[in-house]
């Protein structure tokens, strides 16, 4: 037998909390070297950092994330990869915004406020212990697809709502004279960067998210013994992605733009008013 056949296309999603003094200068140099190395996909840079899911052939996406590491304060970029033979993307976009994910909530430092990361397998054992509360930060329609075992959803159709519900979720706590073990996760970790340094913000100190997000405890947990159920929704073509990062059985509507099984009926919300997909069972 020979070789294996190398995919077409090498996937990187990647994010870092730094501190950018000039996010417009750094943006058009991504910009140039992007066009030039014929990647695609998406980067958000702002004065906090850097954020997105680019593709392209091996060589293109190994130089461009080694130039994303010369940033200030970027050599511990994290990065997850994946590989496919369809593009993910139908172009690439750089972009220059207020923050690398939106959470609005004012000043906070995830770079020095985050909560604590567990890898796969302590992951594990933290929600497996009844005491501890599990938050999954995603939107609604995200956790429709799948999510941990036990998980919180708090129901939300944007990252800018997660502030009010866990000011609620947090004063219900408090009523109840609770002041508990707090873990959080989300797809590959960047908004949960966010959203422990909000928690600890509001005064909850024991608080704990999951390495590398979703993405990562999918690729390295053996399914056997994980505690993940249905698929990931994924921001590009792949739409979902189950244990190995295999590509799931979801497709896009193209109306609404909600995810769905590919053989389920589906309650298109073309008004926007927001039917959340059916979840993969079994």
């Amino acid at each position: 037998m020979g070789a294996a056949m190398k995919s077409a296309f090498t996937i990187a999603a990647l994010y870092r909390f730094a501190a950018f003094d000039d996010p417009e200068a750094i943006a058009r140099d991504l910009r140039l070297l992007c066009a030039d190395l014929g990647a695609c996909g998406t980067l958000i840079v702002a004065a906090e950092g850097i954020n997105g899911t680019v593709a392209g052939n091996d060589r293109a996406i190994a130089a461009l994330v080694a130039h994303i590491r010369t940033l200030p304060g970027c050599a511990d970029l994290d990065v997850k990869y994946a590989h496919g033979d369809d593009p993910p993307f139908v172009r690439m976009k750089v972009k220059v915004k207020a923050e690398i994910v939106t959470l609005g909530a004012g000043d906070l430092d995830p770079a020095h406020q985050a909560g604590m990361h567990l890898d796969p397998a302590d992951w594990n054992a933290l929600i497996a212990d009844p005491d501890t509360v599990l938050i999954d930060t995603r939107n609604a329609y995200e956790v429709a697809v799948g999510s941990f075992e036990g998980a919180i959803d708090p129901g939300t159709r944007s990252f800018r709502d997660f502030p009010a519900w866990f000011d609620d979720f947090a004063g219900k706590l408090r009523e109840e004279g609770r002041k508990p073990r707090i873990a959080m996760f989300c797809t590959g970790g960047i908004r949960c960067e966010k959203s422990t340094a909000l928690v600890r913000a509001r005064g909850f100190e024991e608080v704990y998210h999951l390495r590398g997000g979703i993405l990562r405890y999918l690729e390295e947990m053996p399914e056997e013994d994980s505690r993940w159920r249905g698929d990931c929704y994924v921001f590009d073509e792949r739409v979902a992605v189950g244990h190995g990062l295999k590509a799931g059985d979801y497709v896009t509507c193209r109306a609404c733009g909600l995810p769905h099984l590919r053989d389920a009926a589906h309650d298109c919300a073309a008004d926007g008013s927001g039917v959340w997909p059916h979840r993969k069972q079994g």
